[in-house]
């Protein structure tokens, strides 16, 4: 058994040197657009046909059919069962999301995704909620989430939103900031070009150098570098 599990993307999987880690949370964070819900579809589809599970919670009413039967191409009745979709609409429903997975890991379980982690947390924090409490609720859920994954070497993938930077307004920032910063062992930032070109770029990773860089674009059948469509 191998220590990480295709993104679903030959070349993501060349950008990660082999894919995702099983034994860690990989934190993926961009503007809206920028392909994060993409890479957790591409990921749980190569999952899916590998015949794994895969628990897929939808914070934002992002996972579309129509996208997934795109990227699943004529397997997508087949592997649909594959796929256990949670769809929490409060952060307190998505804690008690999370809760319920300790009673869904087993065996048959290749991947957790989480898209997006942090958007409850950002409306909690954007109305009266007490923000010591609201933090350690996010805490509580990526370190349990983090838990799962080393116990059961389950990868688990999440997505973030950002904001702008008020010092460097061309710069952004990842919600949460250090609680998943320095809680994810991968941080790949997506950045948006023109039309439907994007650029990977790794913040953070245990094995591979930082500031690596993919330039990349968004195409019906998943992505492709950027020098193959041109």
């Amino acid at each position: 058994m191998g220590t990480k599990i295709s993104s679903g993307s030959e070349v993501f999987d060349d950008f990660l040197e082999g894919g995702y880690e099983k034994d860690m949370l990989s934190t993926i964070y961009g503007p809206a657009g920028s392909g994060k819900t993409t890479l957790c579809m591409l990921a749980a589809i190569a999952q899916a046909r590998e015949k794994r599970k895969i628990i897929y919670v939808d914070t934002e009413g992002g996972f579309s059919m129509e996208r997934f039967a795109q990227l699943a191409g004529g397997d997508t009745e087949r592997l649909l069962p594959y796929l256990i979709l949670l769809k929490p609409t409060s952060f307190q429903e998505q804690n008690d999301a999370l809760k319920k997975l300790v009673g869904l890991v087993n065996e048959k379980i290749g991947l957790i995704v989480v898209d997006t982690l942090t958007i409850f947390y950002r409306l909690e924090l954007s109305g009266k909620a007490d923000f010591k409490a609201t933090n350690n609720l996010l805490i509580w859920q990526v370190n349990y989430l983090i838990e799962i994954a080393r116990k059961h070497l389950i990868p688990v993938l999440a997505t973030n939103q950002v904001y702008a930077d008020f010092e460097n307004r061309q710069e952004v920032r990842m919600v949460g900031g250090d609680i998943l910063r320095n809680r994810s062992k991968c941080i790949i930032e997506l950045r948006k070009g023109a039309e439907n070109r994007r650029e990977a770029r790794i913040v953070t990773h245990r094995s591979i150098p930082e500031d690596k860089r993919l330039p990349f674009a968004i195409i019906n059948a998943g992505l492709v570098k950027v020098e193959e469509v041109e």
